[in-house]
C-alpha cells in the first residue's frame, strides 16, 4: 500500500513562496495603515461571499491568501490606526506577526505535561508577579482576557471564603455570599457573579465620588449592614481604570478595609493596572500590590496581539484548590511527557489551552517594560492635552476629570436643549466613524451623552487629537 496523503504541503517550496507572499501582504497592510480610513463598513458583496455552503473540496492556497488580503484586511475594526479612540482596544505591533508564526508551528497545548511552552508561561507568570510586587507564593494563568481572569479570581475567592464544600454541594444552605464593586465597575463583574451561581443581586453597587472613584465610607456602611443582616461578605472588587472615564478606585483604602473584614480584594485592572510600568503613573495605583488578585489584559495597553489576558493571585494554592481535577487519564508522572506537575489545567476551567504565552514573552523581551511604560505615560499626557484643547475650544464641554487615558467631552453649540445635544453628539461620532476620520465611542455621564476618547494606542500623536477636535467642531456646525 502506498503512503496516504496528509494535510502537509505537497510542494514545500511552493508553500514557502506563498507564505512569504502572504507575510509581505500583511506587512504592506500594516505599513500603509495610516493612509487608510480608520474604519469602513464591510461591502455587501463581501458579506454575501461569507454566506456560502460548507466547502466539501479545498481551494488553492494562493487564491485564499489573495482573498484575505483584498477582502478582509481593509475592513478590520480599526484599532491598528492612530485615530482609533473607541472602547479600550490595544493597537498591536508589526512584531506581533513573528511569535504568531512560531506559535502556529509549535501548535502547543498548555493544559499540562512537560514541554518548553509550559516553561515559557511560567516565565511570564513570574514576570507578572515581579511587575506587581507580589510574593513568591503568587501564581497566575494566561487567559483570553479580563472576563475569564475575573471568573478565575472570584471563583478562587468563593472557595477560599465559602469553603471547598461548595465544589461538591454547590450553593446550598449556609450564609449567602455577597461582594462589593463601584457603580462604575465593568459588567463582567456582575456576569461573573451570575456564572458562579451567586446571583447578580449578591454584588452590591457602591456609589462613587465626584471623580468616579468608589466611596469608601459607603463601602464600609454596606459591609456592616450585610453583616448585621446575617450575610457573609467575601470580596471587594476595586477598579484600576474604569471603562467610562479611566478612574482608579482608592486601592490603598480598599486594601485596609479588606484586611479589617478579612475579605478578598480583587482588582479589575484590564488596562489601568499596567500604569505600574511607569514612574509617572505608578503612584495612581498605590495599594494594588496589597490586593489578593489582579485581572488585566496584555492585549490592551501593552499592545500584545489579541487575545492575551492574565490573572495574578497572591497565593497560587488558593487558585489550585478552586479548580484542580485530575482524572485517571490525566494522571501525572515523575518522568516523561506526563511529568511537569502541577499542570496548568488545575488552575482554571480550560483543559485545552493555546500557547498565548509566547507572544507575551516575545513582546516583553522585544520591547522591555521601560519602553512600554513610556508609551503608557505618553497616552496619559495626550489625554490631558486633549482635555486642554476641549477647555480652550469655544463650543466644547469637558464632562469628566481625566484620571488616566480617557477624555470625555461633547459639542455644545448654542440653542440646543438636552435631547438635541445628545442626538447631535451621537451623530457626530457616527459621522467620524463612517467617514473614516476617527473612531471614538460614546458613553453617558451625569445623564449626558459624551464623546468618549480612549487613548490606548502607541501610534497616536498630538496632531491626531488636534485633527479630532477640528473635525468635531466642523461636524457640530454642519449637523446641528
Amino acid at each position: 500500500m502506498g503512503r496516504k496523503p496528509t494535510l502537509d504541503p505537497e510542494n514545500w517550496a511552493d508553500f514557502r513562496a506563498q507564505s512569504h507572499a502572504a507575510l509581505d501582504a500583511a506587512i504592506d497592510h500594516m505599513e500603509g495603515r495610516s493612509g487608510q480610513p480608520v474604519w469602513q463598513p464591510v461591502p455587501e458583496n463581501i458579506r454575501k461571499s461569507l454566506q456560502q455552503e460548507l466547502p466539501l473540496e479545498g481551494q488553492p492556497r494562493a487564491a485564499l491568501c489573495k482573498r484575505i488580503a483584498q477582502d478582509f484586511l481593509p475592513y478590520n475594526v480599526g484599532n491598528t490606526h492612530a485615530r482609533f479612540f473607541g472602547w479600550v482596544h490595544g493597537a498591536g505591533t508589526p512584531d506581533g506577526l513573528i511569535p504568531e508564526m512560531f506559535t502556529a508551528a509549535m501548535n502547543a497545548n498548555l493544559g499540562g505535561r512537560d514541554h518548553v511552552a509550559i516553561d515559557v508561561e511560567k516565565q511570564v507568570i513570574d514576570w507578572c508577579r515581579q511587575m506587581f510586587s507580589f510574593p513568591e507564593s503568587a501564581g497566575g494563568l494566561v487567559v483570553s482576557g479580563t472576563s475569564m481572569a475575573t471568573l478565575i479570581a472570584l471563583k478562587s475567592a468563593r472557595e477560599k471564603h465559602g469553603g471547598l464544600g461548595l465544589r461538591a454541594s454547590g450553593l446550598q444552605g449556609g450564609p449567602r455570599l455577597v461582594g462589593y464593586a463601584s457603580t462604575q465597575a465593568h459588567s463582567c463583574i456582575a456576569r461573573t457573579f451570575d456564572i458562579l451561581g451567586l446571583g447578580k443581586d449578591a454584588l452590591r453597587a457602591i456609589p462613587v465620588d465626584g471623580d468616579y472613584r468608589m466611596d469608601v465610607a459607603a463601602l464600609r456602611a454596606a459591609i456592616e449592614r450585610d453583616l448585621a443582616d446575617g450575610l457573609q461578605p467575601f470580596c471587594v472588587i476595586g477598579t484600576a481604570g474604569t471603562v467610562n472615564v479611566g478612574s482608579v478606585d482608592p486601592l490603598r483604602e480598599l486594601a485596609d478595609i479588606a484586611g479589617e473584614f478579612d475579605l478578598w480584594l480583587h482588582v479589575d485592572g484590564a488596562f489601568g493596572a499596567l500604569a505600574v510600568l511607569n514612574s509617572r503613573t505608578r503612584d495612581l495605583l498605590e495599594g494594588i500590590e496589597r490586593s489578593t488578585s489582579i485581572a488585566f489584559d496584555f492585549h490592551k495597553w501593552m499592545h500584545v496581539n489579541y487575545d492575551a489576558g492574565f490573572v495574578l493571585i497572591r497565593r497560587a494554592e488558593d487558585q489550585r484548590r478552586a479548580f484542580s481535577e485530575r482524572p485517571d487519564y490525566l494522571e501525572g508522572a515523575a518522568r516523561g511527557l506526563a511529568a511537569g506537575n502541577p499542570w496548568f489545567c488545575e488552575y482554571g476551567p480550560e483543559l485545552s489551552r493555546g500557547f498565548r504565552a509566547l507572544k507575551i514573552w516575545y513582546h516583553l523581551s522585544r520591547f522591555g517594560t521601560r519602553r512600554i511604560g513610556e508609551k503608557i505615560a505618553d497616552n496619559c499626557d495626550q489625554a490631558q492635552a486633549l482635555a486642554g484643547m476641549v477647555r480652550r475650544a469655544n463650543g466644547l464641554e469637558l464632562l469628566a476629570p481625566v484620571a488616566l487615558n480617557i477624555t470625555c467631552f461633547r459639542a455644545v453649540p448654542d440653542g440646543l436643549d438636552a435631547v438635541a445635544l445628545d442626538d447631535l453628539n451621537a451623530r457626530i461620532v457616527v459621522a467620524l466613524q463612517e467617514r473614516g476620520l476617527a473612531a471614538p465611542s460614546t458613553t453617558r455621564l451625569g445623564g449626558k451623552l459624551a464623546i468618549r476618547v480612549n487613548i490606548t494606542n502607541h501610534r497616536t500623536q498630538i496632531a491626531d487629537l488636534e485633527f479630532l477636535v477640528a473635525r468635531v467642531l466642523e461636524l457640530a456646525k454642519g449637523l446641528a
